[in-house]
């Protein structure tokens, strides 16, 4: 299993038109439901006026999280295609928001696949794709004796320290990449027996 993945780093917006109808397409990063919800009702809100607010999602680096809503379009029309647009750039911990204003002229099925998934590749290109590392997080306890040695190995292997208290019991808690953090426990394992 890999201990990357992609998402985005910033917002972005994208658009798409047909037959007088308008696609406003908005990618987001996220990383929890709720915060999916809290960003549809904004949008739901912010564009009241409109017909449909669609979207999709994944969450976590294993991208087993996710979700289309067609928000009353005919099935499969608007929900599915945003999504597919996010499974093809291989993102995760994204949501991305297509609004539509209804231009008076029916697309049928066909043409409302065609829009949503033009208008979320048209959000997903103007955003920026960063590549992340899953991390573990590695929780060690020792005596304040065995700081030169735990700090050696800190140094070598580069983690992310989270926090660290440092008493006559020593507490430290890194990040560490995912493929990493069996290599990372034992060397903290071996140094308490030194």
């Amino acid at each position: 299993m890999s201990d990357t993945y992609l998402t985005i780093s910033a917002p972005a917006e994208g658009y798409y038109s047909e037959k007088r109808s308008k696609f406003l397409a908005f990618v987001h990063h996220v990383e929890t439901p709720e915060e999916v919800k809290q960003i549809v009702a904004r949008y739901r809100g912010q564009y009241y006026d409109a017909r449909h607010v669609c979207y999709a999602y994944v969450l976590g680096p294993e991208r087993l999280d996710f979700r289309a809503n067609d928000d009353g379009e005919p099935s499969s029309t608007a929900g599915r295609p945003i999504l597919g647009q996010i499974n093809s750039h291989g993102l995760t911990d994204v949501l991305i928001v297509v609004v539509r204003y209804y231009g008076g002229v029916n697309l049928g099925t066909s043409g409302l696949i065609v829009a949503y998934r033009q208008a979320a590749a048209d959000a997903i290109s103007h955003a920026r794709v960063e590549e992340r590392l899953v991390e573990e997080v590695i929780d060690y306890e020792f005596p304040y004796e065995m700081m030169n040695s735990v700090m050696r190995i800190v140094k070598d292997m580069s983690p992310r320290i989270v926090s660290q208290t440092f008493d006559a019991t020593c507490h430290i808690r890194l990040a560490i990449r995912r493929s990493l953090a069996s290599q990372m426990r034992e060397r903290l394992k071996k140094a308490s027996f030194e």
